[in-house]
């Protein structure tokens, strides 16, 4: 196992327009952040992601970027930025910055310069088709929007391909001198002092020039057979290594979807010289139906366990490496996914934790989520909402189709990504102790209970526990680098496994279910692993003895075992 310190790593990802405001305009800021500087040592991570706060107009929050290279008004400044830096890396935190690749702003200089003209030296900084044989869109692609993935402009003649809005027009990666403008954006920030970048949407950046349609039926993005993992898509990457990557001590992590085990393996393994890691979100995505992901189906334990066995076994103990995370700011809050957010919330919220913080991978944690932050119940109509997929989402559905307003709105009450970007939870003053000014997204209105401050001074804390679970991985090595064999494999309440390495054993027990579940281990299992030491669970006061063969789980509770290997000299 190549062992290196991004893989011990816990990683804290910063939703800077929610995180805390420091001038009163309702808006997170670096200022604000570096005001909290000391919070990230309290709770033990190591490691910053922060979103984007590149130059932008804010179509996408950020992630419609207009200039890589300066920061955005509204968050501060660029010496405000570099403060922020130092401060962290004197606490010995890491930071990595959010970069786009697949897509830029329409209000880039570069695409407003290939818009001018056929003959700009910009044009094929972009993807440009003529009309189809009908007069219409180049092919039948739609984007993760839902609408028609081309736009036509007028003045050229020609469709451009954006696979978000058509704000956001893809970049074309198969053009040397785009890549190289890259590389040189890479190096601006690399050559700032940064550790490394969490890369959206890279397995997008290649796509088949071919361009043919779809039999894909689904309403978003149902070109994605010839836009995720390209043909080029591989020697992208290395060449970004190479001409940049390679020359700092950094590490990538790779937003990803629609991937294979191999697909994973040949973008992680160290000897491809690629992506350091990928992030994945086919575990947060279980309750998507392919056709619409607004649209909900039925999942069970059996499908959690499929995905985890894949990525876990498949591809960890091959080489290659995954970043873990079970909501981030694209997905609603873990604990209304996979969890209760009302009676049971603290113990899911801690249940979930054990699972992000024993499996084999670098955890990522969304902000709040340590606080066992949940969806937010007081976003009703679609004028409550924020982002620009829920407004489209509606647009299509009941604008353009006719569908019911309630069906679609129950939808996006359900999947908005509004829930996982609503205010940090400082403290019980007014907004939370976001901000003194009017919040850009209302604060969730359990904030007089569920913030930073009550959880600092009550010991069986959500809080307590991620600081509990991210030293204890500093701590053991078995968290990071030991086997991982599933355990129970038919139960459909109890997701359980071990990690073990020459020194130690754990047994994790999780009960995902809001009613008790018995558990009895096979019979080799047992003999094993009788007698192992309770090392903790997620109810307080928990006085459980040594490992039995057999014994019952409480709603949502989660236990963790310990057993030495016999010739460990721990």
């Amino acid at each position: 196992m190549y062992k290196t310190y991004w893989k011990e790593s816990v990683v804290y990802e910063v939703y800077l327009r929610s995180f805390k405001d420091s001038d009163g305009d309702g808006i997170g800021d670096l200022n604000g952040l570096i005001s909290k500087a000391d919070y990230f040592s309290e709770l033990g991570v190591d490691t910053i992601w922060l979103s984007p706060v590149y130059v932008s107009p804010n179509v996408d929050n950020g992630y419609d970027i207009k200039d890589y290279c300066a920061i955005q008004h509204e968050y501060g400044t660029m010496e405000q930025w570099e403060q922020l830096l130092d401060e962290l890396h004197k606490r010995n935190i890491r930071l990595i910055m959010d970069l786009v690749l697949n897509h830029t702003s329409d209000e880039h200089p570069w695409f407003v310069e290939a818009k001018s003209s056929r003959d700009s030296r910009y044009r094929d900084f972009y993807i440009w088709r003529p009309a189809g044989d009908d007069g219409g869109p180049p092919n039948n692609w739609t984007s993760y929007l839902g609408k028609p993935a081309w736009t036509y402009d007028e003045d050229s003649g020609e469709y451009y391909l954006h696979l978000y809005n058509a704000k956001q027009p893809d970049l074309n990666w198969d053009n040397p001198e785009l890549r190289a403008e890259m590389y040189k954006i890479m190096t601006f920030w690399l050559d700032k002092g940064i550790d490394g970048f969490r890369m959206d949407a890279i397995n997008s950046i290649s796509k088949d020039q071919r361009f043919p349609d779809t039999s894909k039926t689904k309403l978003q993005a149902n070109g994605e057979p010839y836009t995720k993992n390209g043909p080029r898509i591989h020697e992208f990457l290395r060449e970004m290594n190479d001409k940049v990557f390679s020359g700092y001590q950094i590490f990538t992590a790779g937003e990803t979807s629609k991937v294979t085990e191999n697909d994973v393996l040949m973008y992680t393994k160290p000897e491809r010289r690629e992506l350091s890691m990928v992030l994945s979100a086919e575990a947060s995505k279980l309750a998507d139906c392919e056709e619409d992901q607004w649209q909900s189906k039925e999942w069970g334990l059996d499908d959690l366990r499929e995905v985890m066995k894949m990525w876990q076994k498949d591809v960890g103990e091959p080489g290659g490496w995954f970043g873990l995370y079970l909501s981030n700011h694209d997905q609603p809050r873990m604990v209304a996914t996979f969890g209760d957010q009302g009676q049971y919330r603290v113990q899911s919220a801690k249940m979930l934790a054990i699972l992000l913080h024993t499996l084999k991978g670098t955890p990522f944690i969304l902000q709040g989520e340590e606080l066992g932050m949940t969806n937010h119940p007081g976003l009703i109509r679609i004028e409550d909402f924020n982002e620009q997929q829920a407004h489209s989402y509606y647009d299509v559905m009941v604008k353009e189709r006719g569908e019911p307003e309630e069906l679609i709105m129950e939808r996006i009450r359900q999947k908005s990504r509004d829930h996982a970007r609503t205010p940090m939870q400082w403290d019980g003053s007014p907004n939370a102790g976001f901000t003194e000014g009017r919040p850009w997204l209302p604060v969730h209105p359990d904030y007089k209970e569920v913030n930073l401050k009550a959880q600092l001074d009550d010991p069986d804390s959500v809080f307590h526990f991620y600081k509990k679970l991210i030293r204890l991985r500093k701590e053991h090595p078995v968290m990071v680098y030991g086997d991982f064999d599933l355990m129970l494999e038919d139960h459909q309440q109890i997701f359980a496994y071990t990690r073990h390495d020459k020194a130690e054993e754990w047994l994790i027990l999780l009960n995902f279910s809001n009613e008790e579940a018995h558990w009895k281990l096979p019979e080799l299992e047992a003999e094993r692993l009788l007698g192992a030491d309770f090392l903790f669970g997620n109810y307080p006061g928990e006085t459980e003895p040594k490992c039995h063969r057999q014994g019952t789980l409480k709603p949502y509770e989660g236990l963790v075992y310990r057993r030495y290997q016999e010739k460990s000299t721990v």
